[in-house]
């Protein structure tokens, strides 16, 4: 499968389309912000008509997942879910259909710092499918 992987302040899907505000960055903080990444992914016509697993997770620096507190304790940071790209009707056979996927999450506090969020489909992942970003550390006075 191929994927384009895009963070932004905000994303949603609507009819299909993915729509995207504040998207292309890679630089963010220090204070958390709300986010989202926008996922196209563009299935192969042989791999339609089945369900596929994914899931999200966010690494630090050095590929650890990322853990933060909740009530049941510390937590990795992951997303996932299935998806199932059917094949519509007067499509020619072997055109790939695209997938689009919007996943938002509140204000993460992540410490000053490089991360990266990590994609995995059917437990299979690929260099290009990550999409890295860095937290600007705090100001400090002068």
């Amino acid at each position: 499968m191929k994927v384009n992987l895009l963070l932004a302040d905000f994303a949603q899907v609507v009819q299909g389309k993915l729509y995207i505000m504040g998207g292309g960055w890679s630089v963010t903080g220090p204070q958390p912000q709300p986010s989202a990444v926008a996922l196209k992914i563009e299935v192969p016509w042989t791999q339609t008509n089945r369900r596929h697993e994914f899931k999200m997770e966010l690494l630090d620096a050095a590929g650890r997942p990322v853990l933060l507190p909740g009530p049941e304790g510390e937590k990795p940071v992951i997303m996932g879910g299935q998806f199932e790209v059917g094949r519509p009707p007067g499509v020619p056979p072997g055109t790939p259909l695209d997938m689009p996927l919007a996943l938002t999450m509140a204000p993460l506090p992540l410490m000053a710092g490089r991360y990266v969020w990590k994609l995995s489909i059917n437990n299979a992942t690929k260099d290009e499918w990550e999409a890295a970003f860095s937290v600007r550390p705090p100001s400090q006075p002068s």
